[in-house]
């Protein structure tokens, strides 16, 4: 590996190059980003994992950067077009975009104007005009290049053609690349207009009919929203930047002697160059680089909101009875053992006759007592409400616990070859009841069983770049997989796959072998699973728990490398490691710098301390058990002013989405976060957090409910949909420019809100 490559990255991130290096050589031996930041402490310096993936992606960035260099110096020697200074310059280029254009004059392009033209003879007119701007008379010197055989008949077609030539060396020049590129980051505006007719097909692009907001602040949610009303056929979507200036640079590069007829055809190439050209490449280049930026801003709010979601907290293991709930269909309901096993499933009909109802609540009655329930998890779609009304009507013991349970996804679940594969006998609704259970018990386990993008919490995730998106999302849920641990004798296979080191073949093998030959008793029996060798163990050993195990310490996140050295600690101390984990004063009797090793150091050494106190310690929060309000069950009963308890559910850009019980989300827009200004609304909400709303505004006919965080929102009222809301206004700190119109934050909640759940 290119040892240049570390000092560069070190710079970017602002630490040491021997951290880059160790980083490196780690990931090079195949080792995780978790179990690098985890385990690998002393090597990388205390490197976390934001900072070991970030070290990851620039080193595959220089790679690319490396591999294009390698292509254009060899396409370059194979049209014998290499110079000793090209080479240099092409070797010498720290960016991609650098190197592109460097390359753009000597790139291979399809038959163009300027080459006709120096085909016809004219490039030695070109060089006359450009050279002697001051002195040569275009006209005259045009006269020597009329040839009709060349299809050069006049000196008007002769200097036309000396004007393609001098475009496209402009157009092709790096130093005018990189000012208008400059031009456009500073000062282009993204401008969006409907096609003719489409006006009633696309009307859920309305708000960006008429557009225009500049590129350097328009947010990734309303760029991707105009990009895909564009792919779709009802707008048209343009990058322009002030066209005087843009010009201006051109000639300022290019145009020695204004006012002379030379100098006058310099600036008409120059013109010409831009508007032909130079500004639809750098358009293009815009649009790319604005898609990238925009992908990137939406896919780290996808990992954020997917993150705080699969950390939710677990009520842990429990006998719950899970309802999947129904109206014409009925409730189909399932009863789950502490391990999420199924043990029953019924269905039940709590909406019809008064016979059905009691029938209903006799069978909830009994399931609770014949199964011991502890917790009742019911689903929050259609007839989520009603359910749990009559559920709590019946008085169960207040031991068991009532929570509504967020069941997106769950109907993709049920249909899926891991749900067909786990209840192979089961149909599809049995199945969506067993994950709405286990989906409170534990919501890490059940959620890595879904791919992430069918959870709702994304922002426009089928419009991003995918294979950075799916990384992205893997490394989160990898990160959350292995910083929870996972209880090997219990987990599915689709949850060690994401433990580091093993992957969805060892993860079959694993489970395969505990089905074969009973539960594993020490982390050590791992290495006679099939395939899963020293390397595999290494990575995942210290994230998989084994409770009662041959070892105390096989429960908890020390790992076994690290066993010699608890065995030392409590040898000293004359005493067992079950007593150090057990008894504080023992513990607080090590030194620890008589422990430190060539390969464990201090910071091993207090990780080892910290789970001696605690082992397998869960950084889940604390399960709380919420409620929505009473008698709030539907939209009809929402009125302004309320202030209810709600769970956020989606977090974006412009806001966060918060569930209050009535089957729709309300929009809490980010002015409404706080009674201060605030620029990201993850500084204010996460996904599954508990807060307090107020209803500012109901819109009945389309199913809009506007809520506020604020101590003294100002309430709206509960409308007709006679009337169109201008939605809650930017505040003074935004953008100097300001959109060419309000935004209908009501419409563009509801198209994000829609495509997260596509």
């Amino acid at each position: 590996m290119n040892e240049l490559y570390f000092g560069k990255i070190a710079g970017e991130l602002k630490i040491q190059p021997r951290q880059v290096a160790a980083t490196a050589r780690l990931l090079a031996e195949g080792g995780t980003v978790p179990f690098i930041a985890r385990y690998r402490k002393e090597a990388t310096g205390l490197l976390d994992e934001v900072a070991i993936t970030q070290i990851r992606e620039r080193l595959v960035g220089l790679v690319e950067l490396d591999q294009r260099r390698e292509a254009i110096l060899k396409s370059l020697a194979e049209r014998n077009l290499l110079t000793d200074l090209l080479k240099t310059a092409v070797q010498g280029a720290e960016t991609l975009t650098a190197l592109e254009d460097i390359y753009q004059p000597y790139r291979p392009k399809r038959r163009t104007r300027a080459m006709i033209a120096r085909e016809r003879g004219l490039e030695p007119l070109a060089d006359s005009i450009f050279q002697a701007q001051a002195t040569v008379d275009p006209l005259a010197e045009a006269k020597a290049f009329v040839d009709p055989a060349k299809e050069v008949p006049t000196a008007e077609e002769a200097l036309a053609g000396a004007r393609d030539i001098l475009a496209e060396r402009f157009s092709d020049d790096s130093i005018a690349r990189e000012k208008t590129r400059a031009l456009y980051r500073a000062k282009a505006v993204v401008k969006s207009k409907v096609l003719s007719d489409k006006q009633e097909a696309g009307a859920k692009f309305k708000d960006y009919f008429d557009w225009s907001e500049p590129l350097s602040k328009i947010p990734s949610h309303r760029l991707l929203a105009i990009r895909r009303g564009e792919e779709e056929g009802f707008l048209m979507m343009r990058i322009v930047p002030p066209e005087e200036e843009a010009q201006t640079i051109l000639e300022s590069l290019f145009v020695k002697a204004p006012g002379k007829p030379a100098g006058e055809q310099v600036r008409t190439a120059a013109h010409d160059s831009f508007k032909r050209l130079l500004g639809p490449a750098i358009e293009v280049e815009m649009r790319l680089e604005s898609k990238k930026r925009a992908d990137q801003e939406a896919i780290r709010v996808f990992s954020e909101n997917l993150r705080e979601l699969l950390l939710a907290p677990p009520l842990g293991r429990r006998n719950v009875l899970a309802i999947d709930p129904g109206f014409r269909t009925g409730c189909k309901v399932v009863c789950l053992d502490r391990q999420g096993k199924l043990l029953h499933h019924d269905v039940m009909f709590p909406a019809q006759s008064d016979y059905r109802i009691r029938e209903a609540a006799d069978m909830v009655r009994g399931l609770c007592q014949k199964y011991q329930i502890e917790a009742i998890a019911i689903g929050n779609g259609t007839a989520g409400r009603e359910t749990e009304t009559f559920v709590r009507a019946l008085k169960l013991p207040s031991s068991i616990a009532i929570m509504m349970v967020n069941e997106s996804g769950a109907s993709i679940y049920s249909a899926s070859d891991v749900a067909r594969d786990e209840f192979p006998d089961q149909d599809v609704t049995v199945r969506g009841a067993v994950s709405i259970g286990r989906r409170l018990m534990d919501p890490l386990a059940e959620l890595v069983k879904l791919d992430p993008k069918s959870i709702g919490v994304g922002q426009y995730q089928h419009d991003v770049d995918q294979r950075a998106l799916k990384q992205s999302l893997d490394d989160i849920v990898m990160s959350c997989v292995n910083g929870v641990g996972v209880e090997v004798n219990t987990a599915s296979k689709q949850l060690l796959s994401y433990v580091s080191g093993l992957g969805p073949a060892l993860a079959a093998n694993i489970v395969n072998y505990r089905n074969e030959h009973g539960p594993f008793k020490s982390r050590a029996e791992l290495l006679k699973v099939p395939r899963l060798g020293a390397k595999a163990f290494e990575q995942a050993a210290g994230f998989l728990r084994i409770r009662d195990g041959s070892s105390p310490l096989d429960a908890s996140a020390v790992h076994p490398e690290s066993y010699p050295v608890v065995d030392a600690m409590a040898k000293d101390l004359n005493c067992l490691v079950k007593d150090l984990m057990v008894n504080p004063s023992l513990r607080q009797r090590i030194v620890l710098q008589r422990y430190v090793r060539d390969q464990i150091g201090l910071p091993t050494l207090n990780d080892i301390m910290s789970e001696l106190a605690k082992p397998g310690r869960d950084p889940r929060q604390q399960f709380e058990v919420f409620a929505f309000a009473e008698g709030v069950d539907k939209i009809e009963d929402l009125r302004p002013g309320m202030k209810l308890p709600g769970i956020v559910t989606n977090v974006t850009a412009f806001g966060a989405f918060v569930d209050i019980g009535v089957h729709q989300d309300g929009l809490v827009h980010v002015s409404q976060l706080a009674d201060r200004f605030v620029k990201d609304p993850a500084e204010v909400v996460k996904v599954q957090q508990k807060v307090m709303v107020t209803v500012t505004e109901v819109d009945l006919p389309r199913k809009r409910i506007a809520l506020s965080m604020k101590a003294n929102p100002e309430i709206g009222g509960n409308r007709s949909g006679s009337k169109t809301s201008p939605g809650p206004q930017r505040p003074p700190s935004g953008p100097a420019t300001a959109p060419s119109k309000p935004v209908d934050w009501f419409t563009e909640a509801l198209n994000k809100s829609n495509q997260s759940k596509r």
